[in-house]
């Protein structure tokens, strides 16, 4: 009888004591007990992955990328100076402008030039990375893209300087419809932004073809605008 006494004095004060103590009154759950608490702690101090933000939120408008000067000296006789606006999903992101211009010279025949400017904006994302790393894949891509050209003849890669974090100029030859166009093609990125301007041109009803060294001239001086015009739209 004292022995069951002194036993239902134990049983009756473990009963008493909270419930998450219990399993130390018992004694037979306290390990796993431990190792749950510890799991718990560890999973919750693992830090979730992190990327640096973004340093451009924003793209300027593409038609406004370069000045009125520069429009007239690359499209003296440009269709329309203010150019032709690309439908985008989301202008934060993506932003595209083009021109043309035929200039006429009677007997001598006809110049016609084409530019066109396309913006890509990356965001950071812990799954697939920075936005500047995004944005320095996309440019690479984009002068493998230029160099792939179908039908290029005398293709070459200029590096171009003082343009953003890095430029490539890609120039070539092809002939479209039986006439021989001169091409060249600017990629440049500025940190998440990456700008692409394609500009071109030919001699048409006899005209001389233009120089190639006289089209680069001018895209390069139009792509340092263009950059600029991206970290003004972000000032």
């Amino acid at each position: 009888m004292h022995r069951s006494a002194k036993r239902l004095a134990s049983l009756l004060t473990c009963a008493a004591v909270p419930v998450l103590l219990v399993a130390g009154c018992s004694g037979s759950d306290s390990d796993s007990s431990g190792d749950a608490s510890s799991a718990a702690s560890s999973s919750a101090a693992k830090p979730s992955p992190t990327v640096a933000p973004a340093k451009f939120k924003k793209l300027p408008n593409p038609c406004s990328a370069f000045s009125k000067d520069t429009i007239k000296k690359m499209l003296p006789k440009a269709k329309d100076a203010s150019g032709e606006q690309g439908k985008s999903t989301d202008n934060a992101a993506h932003g595209t402008c083009s021109w043309t211009s035929s200039d006429e010279k009677g007997v001598d025949g006809t110049q016609w030039r084409w530019l066109d400017i396309g913006y890509q904006r990356y965001e950071s994302d812990p799954g697939v990375g920075s936005g500047e790393k995004r944005a320095t894949d996309f440019y690479a891509k984009q002068v493998s893209e230029a160099k792939a050209t179908k039908g290029a003849k005398k293709l070459e890669t200029v590096k171009t300087s003082g343009t953003g974090d890095e430029a490539t100029a890609v120039t070539y030859d092809v002939k479209r419809d039986g006439t021989n166009f001169k091409n060249t093609t600017i990629v440049a990125r500025t940190s998440n932004i990456v700008v692409t301007i394609n500009y071109n041109g030919a001699g048409l009803a006899g005209a001389d073809a233009p120089k190639v060294a006289d089209l680069l001239k001018h895209n390069q001086a139009a792509a340092k605008e263009a950059v600029a015009a991206a970290a003004k739209a972000n000032s």
